[in-house]
């Protein structure tokens, strides 16, 4: 540089021969170049760094805060380099225009000098890192959904007040079944969400009547962020929670004890007044919360008049109890009946909802006081059991009170899916439908459910919208009544979710109609049992099952519905053809590698099942065609080798079926989906609908119009189509009537390396309500997805050159076609994404907005009236970097982020 030489002289001068002066101004040159490729090397160090915590945080880790400190400082660091390159081009202008600033020269070169260093650490820093994350751990507190706890004020505020004392210790709190204990324990639980600060963590663990060691530890460890492997011994894990509880002041939460639990198996620390740690349980039994140990017992009571009152008449409701001026003081007759139990005020008074005249109350009144006492039941006093039996008895018909009775069959505390209890109900002849329509014997099932929680017989799941469960206590109730009464203990057999590794003697099965031996360890059955009323058989959920005996099928003459699923069996044995009465049969999810040809004597089996069944290769040939009763089948990632010629069941087999209405089926090529497609049954009959594969298809057009007339069709997912290069959904210019009843709901695409377009035709899909895509790399644009009014779900994953989810067009009707019901949209992994949508549209019904990987999507289609927007997720980086069109809008929705 000849401008640099003038400056030493200059400096010199004034300075004297000061050598690391020299050194800043004569090398600032050199330095500038050797700190921008240290900060670019820096920068890939930071990238790397970035993709490791990227992958940790989708694995729910939390990025550790050394890491998250370097990777800031990283970012000022470059910013920092960026300023000084910027003042070195400046100062570089500055010597051909003007006097040059010597000091200023000197100044720049020293923190170039010192940047270089302060890179060269932060280089060596990222390379260092071994771990970039960690498993968070969980929240000090959940909060527990609770009803509220009618007339338990005082003895909410007695605990309360003795977990705020500045000791440690047990209390235990008892009562009969059904009093509201679970209620209570919830209520004190989230009455300590605002004093977290007085524990470091509470957790709540569900024990119920059978004692599972296992399954408690694991419900500890879970909150504490513990984990271990599935073949890990109760002493090891009890030491592990002991190590990290001793050094914690906790709260330890146990609903529903039965008997004595020894807590130091369990791993949990003594609570003394050392350590301030607390142990609260509710039992049914007096005597536990003696072997508990417990400092303090409470006992809870029924409510007193009043109070029960009160509660009657909530559950009973307004119109009701005004339909008629004598029905208050009926009223009043029937809630002492109850005797102030609250479950039995809820069921009860859920029950007398409906009656509305004074001649039903007067009934009510005389079932509840002339009735006798039953059998004595562990836990529940035989009067109490009667008068929760007046629910049952008022569900006015044999039929309903079957299908409640069925719910005991699942283990305590299970959620049950809906559509499969329905199922086993019209397989075992509850529901009319075989013969009629399945759909509306299915519907009549749901109005069953809702009949049932009306009456607090049933409550939610885990999913309101797909499960529901059995109160323990009401579980009790349906077991009892299900034996009569106690009188026929092995009617019901039951042993469901208990750990059992050995399934029940055999002799206990002679005089069973239903047995339940679902969600336990059972690894065979090598005896031969003699069933001849046994109608139901839950065998499901024994992920170790592998061998059914030989004639194991071979005395069970009326037996219904057969459930083997989510098991390892690996073979049917030829004895199943004995079942000559089975309509049900769930294989799904078993490692079933062929069918027996003897399934084809199940010539009254209306439903199959054998969704993921992966191993599945061998279907004989003319097993299915003999099932002349079949109406559902499902074979979905399952047998696909459907080509004539194969050796085993092909299409023409299942055209033959002519009562089938109900097919899920996966298929692979062109050649047995053009057969489908040429039966109007199979067509008709056609639910869910996957290609895999299919060599040879490249454009959906050429089955469009055959799509379009399967009216049954709700889901068509299409996977490794490797020459599919478009999809088009229904026709341009269809008239709407031709889609009337159209119902596909769901479009999965996945792995289709060329297709390049999707195509959304006008007025049809109705009932369309989810889109999946997933793995397109070609494709760039959604057309037409604005005609899909009713989508609630828009899932799309790894697409790396789509630019924009809603494209549209000059043609669209933006303003009438917005999506009114989308609810969910998730992004992930879309590089060059930078448009949700092309015109400014308003989703008044969003969610939930996920986007991870998006580094182009600058904007969000969002208002600040958007009311019924819960969750928007994503980097932090990205979420920084969004473009808002005012502080204010940024500021309104921030609440709503959520960094992943």
């Amino acid at each position: 540089m000849d401008f640099i030489k003038p400056v030493i002289d200059v400096v010199s001068c004034l300075w004297g021969p000061t050598t690391l002066c020299k050194h800043y101004v004569v090398n600032l040159r050199e330095n500038v170049d050797s700190l921008k490729e240290a900060t670019n090397e820096l920068k890939s160090v930071k990238n790397d760094v970035k993709t490791k915590v990227d992958e940790a945080e989708q694995q729910l880790l939390k990025c550790k805060d050394n890491v998250q400190w370097w990777l800031q400082k990283v970012e000022d660091t470059a910013r920092e380099v960026n300023e000084m390159e910027e003042a070195f081009l400046q100062m570089r202008r500055c010597f051909g225009s003007c006097r040059p600033n010597f000091w200023s020269g000197y100044k720049l070169g020293k923190r170039v000098a010192k940047k270089l260093e302060d890179v060269s650490e932060l280089k060596s820093k990222g390379e260092s890192f071994s771990e970039v994350a960690y498993k968070p751990l969980p929240d000090a507190i959940e909060e527990m959904p609770s009803t509220s706890a009618v007339g338990r004020d005082l003895v909410l505020e007695k605990v309360l007040n003795w977990i705020g004392e500045g000791k440690g210790g047990v209390i235990g709190i008892y009562g009969m079944g059904g009093v509201g204990k679970t209620t209570l324990l919830k209520k004190i639980n989230n009455e300590l969400l605002g004093r977290t600060h007085e524990f470091h963590v509470i957790i709540w663990v569900v024990v119920s009547k059978e004692l599972n060691m296992e399954k408690i530890q694991k419900d500890i460890g879970k909150r504490l962020g513990l984990s271990w492997p599935e073949n890990e011994i109760n002493e090891s894990r009890a030491r592990d929670i002991h190590k990290v509880l001793r050094e914690k002041k906790f709260m330890l939460l146990l609903d529903d004890i039965w008997e004595w639990l020894d807590l130091e198996m369990v791993g949990i620390p003594h609570p003394s007044s050392q350590s301030m740690s607390k142990v609260v349980f509710t039992t049914r039994f007096e005597d536990i919360c003696g072997r508990m140990a417990a400092n303090e017992k409470i006992r809870v009571e029924c409510l007193p008049e009043q109070e029960a009152m009160n509660l009657f008449e909530q559950n009973v409701g307004e119109e009701a109890m005004i339909s008629h001026r004598d029905i208050p003081s009926l009223a009043m007759k029937v809630a002492k009946e109850c005797k102030g139990l609250p479950l039995a005020l809820i069921t009860i008074g859920r029950a007398m909802a409906c009656k509305k005249t004074p001649q039903e109350w007067e009934h009510a009144i005389s079932v509840l006081s002339t009735s006798k006492p039953p059998s004595e039941i562990e836990g529940m006093d035989d009067e109490m059991l009667l008068r929760l039996k007046f629910s049952y008895d008022n569900l006015g018909g044999d039929m309903i009170k079957s299908c409640f009775l069925y719910c005991a069959l699942f283990p305590e505390d299970y959620s049950i899916r809906k559509e499969q209890l329905i199922d086993y109900w019209i397989g075992e002849g509850f529901l009319d439908g075989w013969d009629d329509d399945l759909d509306e014997a299915r519907n009549k099932g749901h109005d069953i459910i809702g009949r049932l929680k009306a009456v607090c017989l049933l409550e939610n799941g885990s999913d309101e919208k797909t499960e529901v469960k059995l109160h323990d206590v009401i579980r009790d109730l349906a077991l009892w009544i299900a034996s009569e009464c106690g009188k026929k203990k092995n009617r019901f057999l039951v042993r469901a979710g208990i750990g059992l590794s050995h399934a029940p003697e055999v002799e206990m099965w002679k005089e069973a109609e239903r047995i339940s031996v679902m969600n336990n360890y059972v690894k065979e059955i090598t005896e031969t049992p003699q069933c001849p009323n046994l109608f139901t058989l839950m065998l499901q959920m024994n992920s170790h099952f592998e061998n059914v005996h030989t004639e194991f099928f071979q005395f069970m003459p009326v037996l219904k519905v057969l459930d083997l699923s989510h098991s390892s069996i690996k073979e049917l044995p030829a004895g199943i053809g004995n079942l000559a009465e089975l309509r049900y049969l769930n294989l799904s999810c078993t490692c079933i590698e062929s069918l027996p040809e003897e399934i084809g004597n199940l010539t009254k089996l209306k439903h199959l099942d054998l969704e993921s069944t992966d191993c599945l290769q061998r279907i004989p040939r003319g097993a299915i065609s003999r099932l002349s009763e079949l109406i559902v089948m499902n074979v979905n990632q399952s047998y696909s080798k459907w080509e004539e010629g194969s050796g085993g069941c092909n299409m023409t087999e299942l055209v033959g079926l002519k009562r089938l209405t109900h097919l899920q089926i996966c298929i692979e090529t062109l050649e047995a989906l053009e057969r489908l497609l040429s039966s109007n049954q199979l067509r008709n009959a056609t639910r869910f609908l996957q290609l895999k594969g299919c060599e040879g298809l490249t454009t959906s057009t050429q089955l469009l119009y055959s799509f379009s007339s399967m009216k049954s069709l709700k889901v068509l997912s299409i996977q490794s189509c490797d020459m599919l290069n478009g999809v088009t959904i229904g026709a341009d210019g269809a008239r709407d009537d031709d889609y009337l009843v159209y119902c596909l709901e769901s479009l999965k695409l996945d792995r289709l390396p060329v297709l390049n377009y999707i195509h959304v035709g006008r007025g049809c899909f109705r009932s369309f309500r989810s889109i999946y895509i997933w793995n397109c790399f070609e494709l760039k644009k959604i057309h037409y997805l604005l005609q899909l009014e009713n989508l609630e779900t828009i899932e799309i994953v790894d697409c790396p050159v789509l630019e924009d989810v809603i494209s549209t067009t000059a043609d669209d009707e933006v303003g009438e076609k917005r999506l009114m019901q989308l609810k969910a949209i998730k992004l992930w992994n879309l590089p060059e994404l930078s448009n949700i949508c092309s015109y400014a549209l308003h989703f008044p019904s969003l969610g939930v907005l996920k986007v991870m990987h998006c580094p182009m999507l600058k904007k969000l289609p969002l208002h600040v009236d958007q009311h019924s927007l819960r969750l928007i997720r994503g980097e932090k980086d990205w979420w920084d970097a969004l473009v808002w069109e005012s502080d204010y809008i940024k500021s309104y929705f921030l609440p709503f982020f959520k960094e992943w």
